[in-house]
């Protein structure tokens, strides 16, 4: 059996992949915490990436056949660049490490759409606008990929907005004011957004592994599905979780109880509501998925079935959420 790497395997993107990935590979996971999932704690080894002599001991004794890069800090609220160190010097030790073993073949390391986030699609794979300081590390993590003169086949991906089982907030912001419908949608609205079931982000992800090397290497794909009326995808959720449409106002009215959330925000007081949030409700951002499904072929999950496989997950672990 082929032996496989991933790094921040026991994140939502992780512990989903390995889920997936379990019966085709012998795997191992790099990550400084252990897994969300308990039944996948054997596969597990504590190290921190940033950690560069343990992390290459690791690496070089596995001695992989395949690796994919998922470790990192993938939050938004970083102030400056040393906040993702991880992103940066996290990455350039994984390409170092990967240098340093002569096992490894193929390559996917993970970066985000938001390297490029409103301004448009992107005219080619390095045409970068980031929007954010995370967006900005990842930036970073894709030139250090491209200068790192791997001697191996490697791709890049950039997640859309992924969703699904396991997700670390979404339980606690998103599904949770939808289940007690305190969720408000900007009326009148037609914003096209890219999001993402976990299960298709999957496939694609063994897609890419398994296609042929002339056709993925040194090539970036976006990994998500096809963008989306922001609208229907919200529906969808609280029609699962509570048996009707969400409330839709008045886009001024939203504005300005986002604005309140501004003001507690900077007392440090959560709300669910900023102007941050308020954009992506109002802004269209669409990722080209066009060649993703050209390559890899069309997602195998619907918007209503990975809802459903998500309600299910949803009952399991917060069934407090699932109001049917």
């Amino acid at each position: 059996m082929r032996k496989l790497i991933i790094t921040g395997g026991s994140g939502f993107i992780g512990t989903n992949l390995i889920s997936f990935l379990k019966n085709n590979y012998e795997i191992l996971n790099i990550d400084i915490k252990p897994p969300v999932d308990q039944s996948q704690n054997s596969f597990w080894v504590n190290c921190n990436i940033l950690d560069k002599a343990k992390l290459c001991t690791k690496v070089y004794e596995f001695k992989p056949d395949l690796v994919i890069h998922l470790a990192a800090r993938a939050d938004v609220y970083g102030k400056s660049l040393a906040d993702y160190r991880t992103n940066t010097e996290g990455t350039k030790n994984v390409l170092d490490a990967i240098n340093n073993t002569s096992s490894i073949e193929r390559v996917i390391i993970t970066s985000t759409q938001f390297v490029n986030q409103y301004n448009g699609l992107p005219k080619n794979d390095e045409d970068f606008a980031p929007h954010t300081v995370y967006g900005e590390s990842k930036v970073i993590t894709e030139k250090l990929t491209r200068k790192s003169n791997l001697n191996c086949c490697w791709t890049i991906i950039r997640p859309t907005n992924i969703w699904g089982p396991w997700h670390n907030r979404y339980p606690y912001e998103f599904w949770k004011i939808i289940a007690e419908n305190k969720y408000f949608h900007p009326a009148n609205q037609n914003v096209i957004r890219s999001y993402g079931y976990v299960g298709n982000v999957c496939s694609q992800i063994y897609g890419l592994l398994k296609t042929n090397e002339d056709t993925v290497n040194r090539q970036v794909f976006y990994v998500g599905d096809e963008p989306i009326n922001i609208l229907d995808w919200v529906n969808e959720f609280s029609v699962q979780l509570t048996g009707k449409n969400v409330k839709q106002v008045d886009k001024h009215l939203i504005k300005s109880i986002a604005f309140i959330g501004d003001i507690l925000k900077y007392f440090s007081i959560k709300f669910p509501l900023t102007s941050s949030r308020f954009k992506s409700m109002t802004t269209s951002n669409q990722a080209p998925m066009e060649k993703t499904f050209k390559i890899l072929g069309t997602p195998p999950f619907t918007l209503k079935e990975g809802v459903q496989e998500t309600i299910k997950w949803l009952r399991k672990y917060h069934p407090n959420l699932v109001r049917l």
